[in-house]
């Protein structure tokens, strides 16, 4: 259990993935309520809602596209409407797909920008209000490495990505003052993930540490982020020393 966290409610988006199902668990493993959103992988979430109940915590399955900006709503008003206001968000859904400049066309640049950059602002939009009347709250935004320094995923990631930076800076100075922390994660390519899976080409040159990382290891800083009141508008990598900043 964790002092600071338990018994807030969180939505994780993307939960169903190796890496939000890993942030998933290691929140309720901390006392927290989980919704566990996904899109297509109703299976997965319900076996990391599974998990956690067996854990001794408390997690519910919440489905939405968040290529729609109506599941977006519908699946915060399901978590409401499970646990109650929400605490913690965790907007980890993210799409990518190997493209040059001269590939991307305009429908895979507005399905990108709307899936990793419109979604995380559309939910925290709707969430953070109440987390500013109730005088505490924690977002922790999903960036990448690409976001900082351009991605070999393409141009449509990277700037999806590097616009959660944005996002990241201008929510945190807003809310502030007001008991509400918002950070983002920037990780490198990590092995146990499904963009990695289909795309293993690209991790043929693993970092100074001498691998990729693991899902859990992200959950683990993201758990030690969302615990801690006084850090805000960080951007925190997490790469195995690839790009020293």
């Amino acid at each position: 259990m964790n002092d600071e966290l338990a018994g807030r409610v969180a939505l994780v988006t993307g939960g169903s993935g190796g890496l939000g199902g890993a942030i998933c668990e290691r929140l309720g493993a901390a006392g927290v309520r989980v919704a566990v959103g996904y899109g297509r992988g109703a299976e997965a979430a319900e076996a990391v809602v599974a998990l956690i109940g067996a854990q001794g915590g408390d997690a519910v399955a919440v489905q939405g596209d968040a290529e729609r900006p109506e599941d977006c709503e519908r699946i915060v008003a399901a978590t409401e409407a499970a646990y109650g206001p929400i605490d913690i968000l965790v907007p980890n859904a993210g799409v990518s797909r190997l493209q040059t400049v001269e590939e991307v066309r305009v429908e895979d640049w507005e399905h990108l920008m709307a899936v990793n950059l419109r979604a995380p602002f559309l939910l925290a939009q709707r969430v953070t209000p109440g987390m500013r009347e109730r005088g505490w709250g924690r977002v922790l935004l999903m960036s990448s490495v690409g976001g900082l320094r351009g991605s070999v995923l393409g141009p449509h990631y990277a700037a999806s990505k590097a616009g959660l930076l944005g996002l990241t800076h201008d929510l945190a100075t807003r809310l502030a003052p007001h008991g509400v922390t918002v950070n983002a994660l920037a990780p490198a390519f990590i092995a146990d993930t499904a963009m990695v899976a289909s795309t293993p080409e690209l991790t043929r040159q693993p970092p100074p540490i001498g691998r990729f990382g693991l899902s859990a290891e992200v959950a683990d800083l993201a758990l030690a982020v969302l615990s801690n009141g006084y850090l805000t508008n960080q951007v925190i990598g997490i790469d195995g020393g690839a790009y020293p900043r």
